[in-house]
Formats: structure tokens, C-alpha cells, sequence
């Protein structure tokens, strides 16, 4: 009798952990996506791309981190240069997040998932892709384009990240409020959690959401001034001021764009906000050593050309496993502490010092124009009012088996159930962790023809040969990850 509860136990419980497995592994439910990407973030510390691709798990295309994996290996491919292969698995995760959309098919397909969440863990469900990755996807993507000289391709993906953030600010206050609420509705304040949870708030930094990116939108003026559309690449440069508003080279554009537009209000308003050596045009190589380049008035007088850097620094932190004890009452209208695995990011930023770039006896300095790590905090603090909801239910779900297998079987039955509770209790730590931490921006004229240039970033001296063509722009993309450097330069 004892044997035959036992099998019916271990069935029971290995049938609903498991339950999901059509849409995930057993290793994601039962282990760490952090600990799963360690060697191959390892990998790509060192700057070997083609190992850390051979070390992404394999996923089926059922699988619910299928989508995350083809981010992590398009990345990866972006930083080996193998662009078209890039290109088309950012473009299969584009179209399934499409078709996730679609709200017949999400409530169709959510079924079995969430029924496998409830007892197993988050890991058991679709990981929904955040709007600051998506944002960074359609970016990566255009970089895509631009490196097969397909300007037209780049604009499509630049329009779509746009879409993006202006989807996000829709919808984020109004889900914001709605978990809070359903969590309050389970017994757990906000008050409650943050006397508990650990505090990410140097991680977040002063970003006011987790989905706004200034670099989208900077990489979108410069995309559209490239197609000669500078209405549109004013519109969007100002984007990027209002969410990075300190950066030089952003005010800038904004300064240089307002008056070749004639936006005299505009110009009014920035004369008062801008530095001097900005609105009053200073020539290249003041004191401060920003990239003001030749000023207005040379401008006028000579032909010139842009060059602009966008600088990719270190990598994104991975969310850990942090568990937290909260009071939360139970279907019998008692009060219990439960022990809560929820992820997190270490409460830190590194500090990166950007780019030096030194041309004629003159040096010029990079400055961050987004932090994707404070991003990623902020997103992750929005979404745990909904997490903790999920995991209240979880626990109170998973205490109703253990009381059930414990009065039919005992202490072998409440064993059992306990060895599975623990087992299964797994904060969802998967993000997309191949992602850079920081993100600078330099841009500066140049007359036509073709420059050399120093360029100094973590130590690491190189000599940069490019050419400027007269009224067009000249893109130059540079990662820097530990000793690793490379850069790409593009003719717009």
C-alpha cells in the first residue's frame, strides 16, 4: 500500500512540475538561467564570440526561453560580424513577438503554463521579452542593415524601436498600478516588500522607467539625418535630451538642428538651457574637451562632414537568486511566513571612463547615453509587485499539496511534498545578459577626405583610419569588452 502511494506521490508531483515541459526543459525549471549563461558570458569577456556561441543551451523552438536564447546568440553573432546570420534570428524573434501579441493566442497558449507556474516556478512560462530588449533588438538590427549598406532596412528597424517606447508609455502606469493592486489584494504591501526585498536603487541610478533609451532614439536622428530628413532626426534627438538631458553631444545635435531648422522657440528656450560654448558655437578642442567641432561659422565657410562613434562598454549584470521571508495569509485566513526566491541585481554600477579620442594635438571624450543595467533594475522593480503576486499563489497552491499528500501519506507524503517545494522554488532569473552595460556617444566635423585618429578606451591605444565625405555622416561602432576592442566604421 505504502509503495503504491509512494509511485501515485512521485508520479503526481513529477506530472505537474513537468506539466510545462512542452514549452520548457527540465533545466530550466529546476536550475539557474544565470548559473546556465556563466561560461558563456566567460566566453565573451575574453572576446571569443564563436565559443560563447557554441555554449548558449540548445532550445527548441516549443521551449519558452527559445525566444531569449536566439537574442543571446544574435548578439553574439552582431560581435562576430556574422551580420546576416544576426539578421535573421533577431528577425525570428521579431516575428514571435508579433504573433505573442496577438491576445487570442496569448490566452490560448497560456493555459498549460501558468498551470505549470503555479506549482513549479516562473521559469515554467513564455519569457515575455521587456520593452527596453526589444528596443535593443530593432537598434541591433539596424546596425545590421547599415553594415550591408542598407540604409532603408536600418529606418524600418529604427522605427519600430520607436514603436516600441511609445507602446511602453502607454501601457506601463496603468500595469504598474494594476499589480501593485493585485498584490495588496494578496496580503503583501508595497511597504511590506521593500522593508524585505533588497535595494537596487544605485543599480537604477535616476532612470524614471525601465523602457525609455535614449540611445534608440539618438541612433534614429542619426539614421534620419543620414536620409535627409532632419525634421524627423530633430524630433528624435530631442527625445534623447528629455531622457538624458546632461548629455554634451545630444544638446549639440539638438543646438545645431534648431537653427538650420529656424525652430525660433526652441532656440529660445535652449539659449537659456545650454552652456555658452554650445549656443554661442566655440571652436573645436575647448577646454572641457567635448566634441563641439568647427563652430557655426566655419561651418558656413567649409565644406565638412560628421563622424560619430557609438561605444559599446563591459556587460550587462545577470539577475541572482535572493530569498526574502514575508507574512502572507493562507486559504485558511491565517498568517504564515513563507520564504520567497525572487530575482535581483546587485545593487551596483561599474564605472566606465569612455572614450578618449585625440586628433591634431586635441582630445575628445565620450559621454554615456545610456545605462542598460539601470534599465534592467527599473524594469525588474516595476514587474516585482507582480512577480510577489504569482509567488503568493504559488506558495499558498503548493502548501494545499503538501497538507493533501501529508493526510493521505503521512510523514513520508509530507516529505515528499517538501523535497518538491524546495526543489522547485526558483526565482526566474533569465534576461537577456549578453546585452553591453553602457552605451557613450561622440560626435564631431570633420573636412572631407580621409583622417586618422587615436582613439584610447580601458587602457587600450589603437589607430583609427576612416573617411569623411562631405555633408554625410560616418558611423563607427566600438565595443570594448575587458581587453577586447574592435570597431566597424560605416560610410551613411
Amino acid at each position: 500500500m505504502l509503495n503504491t502511494f509512494l509511485k501515485t506521490s512521485l508520479y503526481i508531483l513529477l506530472s505537474l512540475g513537468l506539466s510545462g515541459c512542452a514549452s520548457t526543459s527540465f533545466s530550466d525549471l529546476f536550475s539557474n538561467y544565470n548559473q546556465q549563461m556563466q561560461k558563456v558570458k566567460s566566453a565573451q569577456q575574453r572576446g571569443d564570440f564563436s565559443q560563447a556561441l557554441a555554449l548558449v543551451p540548445e532550445r527548441s523552438e516549443s521551449n519558452g526561453t527559445y525566444n531569449l536564447s536566439l537574442l543571446e546568440k544574435a548578439r553574439l553573432e552582431f560581435l562576430a560580424s556574422q551580420h546576416q546570420q544576426s539578421q535573421q534570428d533577431f528577425a525570428q524573434v521579431y516575428r514571435h513577438v508579433q504573433q505573442a501579441e496577438q491576445a487570442a493566442k496569448i490566452q490560448l497558449s497560456r493555459g498549460l503554463e501558468n498551470i505549470a507556474a503555479v506549482i513549479s516556478n516562473d521559469n515554467a512560462t513564455r519569457y515575455d521579452i521587456p520593452y527596453y530588449e526589444q528596443s535593443m533588438l530593432h537598434s541591433y538590427q539596424a546596425l545590421n542593415y547599415l553594415s550591408q549598406h542598407d540604409l532603408s532596412g536600418a529606418l524600418v528597424e529604427i522605427r519600430r524601436a520607436n514603436l516600441v517606447q511609445n507602446k511602453a508609455l502607454r501601457a506601463n502606469q496603468k500595469a504598474l498600478y494594476d499589480s501593485q493592486q493585485k498584490m495588496a489584494n494578496k496580503g503583501v504591501s508595497a511597504a511590506s516588500l521593500a522593508s524585505k526585498y533588497p535595494s537596487m536603487s544605485t543599480a537604477i541610478g535616476e532612470v524614471k522607467n525601465g523602457f525609455q533609451n535614449a540611445y534608440t532614439f539618438y541612433l534614429s536622428g542619426v539614421l534620419y539625418e543620414a536620409a535627409g530628413q532632419a525634421n524627423d532626426a530633430y524630433i528624435d534627438y530631442k527625445k534623447a535630451l528629455e531622457i538624458y538631458p546632461g548629455n554634451v553631444t545630444v544638446q549639440q545635435d539638438v543646438w545645431r538642428l534648431a537653427n538650420s531648422l529656424a525652430m525660433d522657440n526652441d532656440i529660445q528656450l535652449f539659449k537659456k538651457r545650454f552652456a555658452d560654448d554650445i549656443t554661442k558655437g566655440l571652436s573645436q578642442g575647448h577646454s572641457q574637451g567635448y566634441s563641439q567641432g568647427i563652430s557655426q561659422t566655419a561651418q558656413q565657410k567649409s565644406p565638412s562632414g560628421q563622424l560619430v562613434v557609438l561605444v559599446e562598454q563591459g556587460i550587462i549584470n545577470s539577475k541572482q537568486e535572493v530569498s526574502i521571508h514575508l507574512p502572507i495569509f493562507t486559504s485558511h485566513n491565517d498568517v504564515r511566513f513563507y520564504s520567497l526566491a525572487l530575482p535581483r541585481y546587485q545593487n551596483r554600477l561599474r564605472h566606465y571612463s569612455g572614450l578618449s579620442l585625440s586628433y591634431q594635438g586635441k582630445r575628445y571624450q565620450s559621454q554615456e547615453i545610456v545605462r542598460l543595467q539601470s534599465l534592467a533594475a527599473k524594469q525588474l522593480q516595476d514587474e516585482m509587485p507582480a512577480i510577489v503576486t504569482r509567488q503568493v499563489i504559488r506558495l499558498i497552491a503548493k502548501e494545499e499539496i503538501r497538507q493533501q499528500m501529508s493526510r493521505k501519506g503521512g510523514d513520508i507524503g509530507n516529505i515528499l511534498a517538501a523535497i518538491y517545494n524546495i526543489a522547485s522554488e526558483k526565482a526566474d532569473t533569465r534576461s537577456w545578459s549578453t546585452l553591453p552595460d553602457s552605451i557613450h556617444i561622440l560626435r564631431m566635423d570633420f573636412a572631407p577626405g580621409t583622417h586618422e585618429v587615436e582613439m584610447n578606451i580601458n587602457g587600450n591605444k589603437s589607430t583609427v583610419t576612416f573617411e569623411i565625405n562631405e555633408g554625410r555622416q560616418t558611423l563607427i561602432t566600438l565595443t570594448a569588452i575587458g581587453s577586447y576592442t574592435h570597431y566597424q566604421s560605416i560610410n551613411l
